[in-house]
């Protein structure tokens, strides 16, 4: 089993607003699109245009539908998953051969495909189901973050994102470093109450959900409503992501 390597300098990651992501899948498709190229790493597929095709994906949108309670009325949510790159993260811990690791200087966790042997233990071990077994290679595949983006010197800054980031038009997906205080990721965090999936676990995974702002019947989706979430209001949707989660 590998040992996990100390904290890293960075923490670079993902805040997903769930209030505002209304589940185009553009983040999914363009994510696919970017990483089919060729790139970081190519997401192959089988029977692409047959009756049954299969690959792999590594970002997916579920929508669910929740029902009214006292105090939340029904809604439809869009719900993002990605790897969400664990500081303690079980999927490396788990890797026979070191194939999985969190990268020291910036917190991102990758596969390292050469010594893979798709023997796929990480993927029984991640609790958020962020692992992609790609049936054409015989390896593990997962979210890079686009390493191939944002330390690529010769892309105007503004496109060193990721391209899930880039895409999104809605601007329900942040990226930056979630280790300093004063970025705006973190600042937008601590703003808008995000949370952990299933903290619970002890996995402390970096990526951050924004969670739904309270709202009452009849209301409009609040393009403005910008106050600070109250945590005595929140409905119980995150308890309810936990048991989605967990089947």
């Amino acid at each position: 089993m590998t040992a996990l390597p100390p904290p890293p300098k960075k923490k670079l990651g993902l805040v997903i607003d769930l209030d505002v992501c209304v589940g185009c899948h553009a983040c999914a498709v363009s994510c696919k699109e970017w990483n089919a190229a060729g790139h970081a790493a190519p997401l192959t597929d089988e029977q692409p245009y047959g009756k049954e095709p299969s690959g792999v994906w590594f970002n997916r949108v579920h929508s669910y539908e929740v029902e009214a309670t006292a105090t939340q009325p029904a809604m439809t949510l869009h719900f993002p998953r990605s790897c969400l790159h664990c500081e303690q993260p079980a999927c490396v811990t788990v890797c026979p051969t070191g194939a999985s690791f969190k990268r020291a200087e910036d917190g991102i966790v990758l596969v390292d495909e050469d010594k893979c042997i798709g023997c796929k233990l990480c993927s029984w071990a991640c609790p958020y189901g962020a692992r992609e077994y790609s049936a054409v290679e015989g390896v593990m595949k997962k979210c890079t973050l686009c390493i191939d983006r944002i330390y690529n010197e010769r892309l105007p800054e503004a496109e060193r994102q990721p391209a899930c980031v880039q895409a999104c038009p809605t601007r329900a997906r942040h990226f930056g470093d979630l280790g300093d205080p004063d970025s705006a990721v973190s600042k937008l965090v601590a703003e808008r109450g995000g949370v952990d999936l299933m903290p619970q676990l002890g996995y402390k995974p970096t990526n951050k959900y924004l969670p739904p702002r309270p709202r009452r019947t009849g209301e409009p989706a609040p393009e403005a409503a910008r106050e600070t979430l109250d945590p005595q209001a929140l409905p119980p949707l995150l308890r309810w992501l936990d048991r989605v989660l967990s089947r």
